[in-house]
Formats: structure tokens, C-alpha cells, sequence
């Protein structure tokens, strides 16, 4: 019985061993991981250069800012001065008036001639 109690023993020493040479070997080093270069598609490309700074981001930034500080309120002034505040509007198409039989047309001078009836008298 002893010899095998010696051999459990052994058995058991060897596979700590081996544990902890495993486990030591989980470590990374500063060098790990060793990734390959990264490939990207064009829509991962595109947002990768889109977000870093001074890129394509600032871009779009600035180009929001004049949107929404200068180019609205620029439209909001001027559509309100065009329909509420001027008494004649630019490029409001206003109605003609309305012309009666007998009615002289001011562009020509003629007088409105009468309708003609119907000649069934029902309408």
C-alpha cells in the first residue's frame, strides 16, 4: 500500500505543478495580445474617421452650428417680416377682385359685357 500511497503523491505534486505552470502561462505580457491589422469596410471606415476629432466630425459640427444658430432663426425672421408685419407682401399671390357684368376692367378699359342666357332656362 505504500508504494501507491507515493505514487498518488507524486501523481498529485506533478499536476499542481502543471496548474500552476498553466495558470502562469494565462498571463499576458506588455506585448500581448498580438491582434492582426484591423480591416474595416467602408460603412466602419467611413464612422471610424467621422469620430475622431478634427475629422469629418468637426465638419458636421460646424455645419449643424450655422444651421441651427444662424440659417432657422435667419428663415424664421424673414418668413415672419414677409406674411405678418409687411402690409404688402412679396411674392404673396394676392386675388384679383372680382368682376361683374357691367364692370369696367381696369388693364384694358372695356366694360364687362352682360352673360348670355341660357337658352333652356333651367340651371
Amino acid at each position: 500500500m505504500s508504494g501507491s500511497a507515493q505514487d498518488e503523491r507524486l501523481r498529485v505534486q506533478q499536476l499542481r505543478a502543471l496548474r500552476r505552470r498553466w495558470l502562469r502561462d494565462q498571463e499576458l505580457s506588455p506585448r500581448e495580445p498580438v491582434l492582426p491589422p484591423r480591416q474595416l469596410g467602408t460603412v466602419a471606415a467611413f464612422w471610424e474617421r467621422f469620430l475622431q476629432p478634427g475629422g469629418v466630425h468637426a465638419a458636421y459640427q460646424a455645419g449643424r452650428f450655422i444651421t441651427l444658430r444662424m440659417l432657422l432663426p435667419a428663415w424664421a425672421i424673414t418668413y415672419f417680416v414677409k406674411y405678418h408685419l409687411r402690409k404688402s407682401p412679396h411674392g404673396v399671390v394676392m386675388t384679383n377682385p372680382r368682376i361683374f357684368p357691367g364692370d369696367r376692367i381696369l388693364e384694358s378699359g372695356e366694360i364687362m359685357p352682360p352673360l348670355k342666357e341660357d337658352p333652356h332656362g333651367h340651371h
